[in-house]
C-alpha cells in the first residue's frame, strides 16, 4: 500500500471508523513520511495487459456513484506510460452515463480482477475524454485489430493512486478460455485411455 492510496481513501470519517474498530494504528503509518507518486511498474503493466475487462466507477453531478463493467479483447486497456492508462470507448447502449459523469467530474476508479489467481488491482485517476476524430494517432494506438466495435472516443486516465487489494474472499472463477488449461491434461488422459481400450478390444477380438 502506498501513500497516495491512503491519502485518497483514508478520509476523516474512514479514519474515525478505523479508530473505533481498532485498525487505525496499523494504517496510520501509510500517511507518514515522504510522499512518493505511484507509477505503473512492469508488474502492473503485465497484469493490466492480460485483462479482458474491469469494473469502472464514476460519480454523477448529483453525487450518485455509477459502476459498470467495461469489456473487450484482452489488453484493450493500454499502458501509455508509467502514469497514464487509456482505452477506446466503444459504442454501447448510448446512455452515456459514464461519459456524462466524467464531463462533470473527472475522477474515476477501476478495479481489475484476476479471478483464477484471486488477485485484484485498484486504480484511482482523473480521466480525459478525447473524441475519436480529434486524435487519430491515439485511436490507432488503442485499436484492437479484428474486434468489431465502433470506438467513439478515447478515455485517457492519469494515475493518482493504485493498490493491490487483499485476496481474501475473492472467488476463484474461470472463463471458457482459462478453463481450457485445466482440461488439457484430462483430455490427454482420456485419449490415452481410449487408445488403451481400443487395443484391449482388438486383442480380445483376435482371441475370439
Amino acid at each position: 500500500m502506498a501513500r497516495p492510496f491512503a491519502e485518497i481513501s483514508f478520509t476523516p470519517s474512514v479514519r474515525e471508523t478505523q479508530a473505533k474498530n481498532g485498525s487505525a494504528n496499523g494504517y496510520a503509518k501509510f500517511l507518514d513520511g515522504t510522499r512518493q507518486e505511484d507509477s505503473i511498474s512492469p508488474v502492473e503493466a503485465r497484469f493490466i495487459g492480460q485483462r479482458d475487462g474491469f469494473y469502472q466507477a464514476t460519480v454523477s453531478e448529483t453525487g450518485w456513484p455509477y459502476v459498470q463493467f467495461r469489456g473487450g479483447p484482452a489488453g484493450f486497456l493500454k499502458v501509455l506510460d508509467e502514469r497514464t492508462l487509456a482505452y477506446a470507448d466503444f459504442r454501447g447502449n448510448r446512455q452515456y452515463l459514464s461519459t456524462g459523469n466524467l464531463l462533470g467530474n473527472d475522477r474515476i476508479s477501476l478495479i481489475l480482477m484476476d479471478y483464477p489467481n484471486q488477485r485484484r488491482l485498484k486504480i484511482w485517476g482523473r480521466a480525459k475524454l478525447i473524441d475519436a476524430n480529434a486524435d487519430p494517432a491515439l485511436m490507432q494506438r488503442l485499436s484492437e485489430p479484428g474486434y468489431r466495435a465502433h470506438p467513439e472516443r478515447a478515455i485517457v486516465i492519469k494515475l493518482e493512486a493504485m493498490d493491490w487489494n487483499c485476496p481474501q474472499h475473492i472467488p476463484q472463477r474461470l472463463t471458457l478460455e482459462e478453463f481450457e488449461d485445466y482440461l488439457v491434461p484430462l483430455r490427454t488422459e482420456l485419449e490415452a485411455l481410449k487408445a488403451r481400450n481400443a487395443r484391449l478390444e482388438e486383442a480380445l477380438g483376435q482371441q475370439n
